[in-house]
């Protein structure tokens, strides 16, 4: 069976990409990726010219900017590929539109440090006739995108219940401990999104939350568990435990993401493999339905990190070229982030909360 675990690409590759960032997720991802699928990205900034340029030296990059300012300055930049912290994000999407000469952003999950600066970004691409598309890179992991294909072609027919269960120890950045917060906009806005990929827009969620005993920075949002409750009786829960139990103190580790999808006509299931060793350890699924003598366990050499990145900048290309709506694109990303803000308003309220409270 075809799972589609491939991304779309672009009738047009030399589409020229200004990077804004040089961090892990630029060098290490973004980059690598963009050169396996024959992308062109021509110039880089970052808050640090020295580390720009490292990047540059690193994957080819011709143009090594000064400054941020400097790069958005520039007209021959076609894409900009947005990754600065969510709180630094906003500042650098309006002085890209206040200069209007981009044609498309990729701007990094979260949209913003919150949902109100989420739909700022938003109305300011709209307002300056700029394409914007977010990285919500889960979509195109190759598990993701194969367990989406069984619901769409009926395999395991009507989903009943689905769950996420992560239990990994992720690498703050240095920029979340100005945030307060860690789990629910980083990582948790993942499966979030993952589930509104795979069924659509849940009616209500109710969040649980308390902090995570390593991460010794103030914060509420450590450890994260949720149920999205939709008009069918589908009921998609979470557990996004960043403790795993003392696997940093000297216990013995059991970390992973697995994620199962039960139907009324059969299972999948898939374990990610983001967070092994190494993090580019291919992701996998497993899938039966009515009928089967026995469970499909196809394979396939991509990792989420970094062959999904190849996904989420070509929905960008493809929309530029089609001129339609990116798969990922800013309005309806913020479907995304009004979740993950319910999910905050539900863990300190104590109840259920509806998107559209926040909408």
């Amino acid at each position: 069976m075809e799972l589609n675990i491939h991304s779309p690409h672009p009738a047009r590759l030399d589409w020229r990409i200004g990077c804004i960032g040089s961090g892990f997720i630029v060098n290490d991802c973004h980059l690598v990726a963009y050169r396996k699928a024959g992308f062109n990205p021509v110039a880089i900034a970052s808050r640090t010219q020295a580390n720009a340029a490292n990047c540059a030296a690193q994957h080819d990059i011709p143009a090594v900017h000064d400054s941020i300012d400097q790069l958005l300055d520039d007209e021959s930049i076609e894409v900009l590929d947005i990754a600065v912290p969510p709180d630094n994000q906003l500042a650098v999407i309006q002085a890209a539109c206040e200069r209007g000469t981009a044609k498309g952003i990729l701007a990094q999950k979260p949209l913003g440090a919150n949902y109100a600066e989420a739909v700022a970004a938003v109305e300011a691409c709209e307002q300056a006739g700029i394409v914007l598309a977010v990285n919500q890179n889960m979509r195109y992991d190759q598990s993701v995108r194969a367990g989406k294909t069984l619901l769409a072609n009926g395999t395991i027919g009507e989903p009943v219940l689905a769950t996420i269960d992560m239990r990994g120890i992720p690498h703050w950045m240095p920029w979340q401990e100005r945030q307060g917060w860690v789990t629910l906009r980083i990582m948790s806005i993942h499966h979030m999104d993952t589930f509104r990929y795979w069924f659509g827009d849940p009616e209500r969620i109710f969040c649980t939350t308390r902090p995570d005993p390593r991460t010794q920075f103030p914060h509420t949002d450590g450890i994260a568990s949720y149920i999205l409750e939709y008009a069918s009786g589908l009921r998609a829960i979470a557990i996004d435990d960043t403790w795993t139990g003392p696997a940093r103190e000297g216990a013995p580790a059991d970390i992973g993401i697995e994620w199962r999808i039960e139907g009324l006509d059969g299972l999948a299931k898939g374990n990610i493999g983001w967070c092994r060793d190494p993090y580019t350890t291919p992701s996998t699924i497993t899938y039966a339905a009515k009928g089967d003598s026995g469970f499909h366990s196809p394979t396939w050499p991509e990792s989420w990190f970094p062959d999904a990145f190849i996904g989420t900048m070509a929905q960008l290309l493809i929309a530029l070229e089609t001129g339609e709506e990116p798969v990922i694109g800013g309005r309806d990303n913020l479907k995304t982030m009004a979740l993950v803000e319910a999910a905050y308003r539900s863990a300190a309220e104590h109840r259920a909360v509806e998107p559209d409270e926040i909408n």
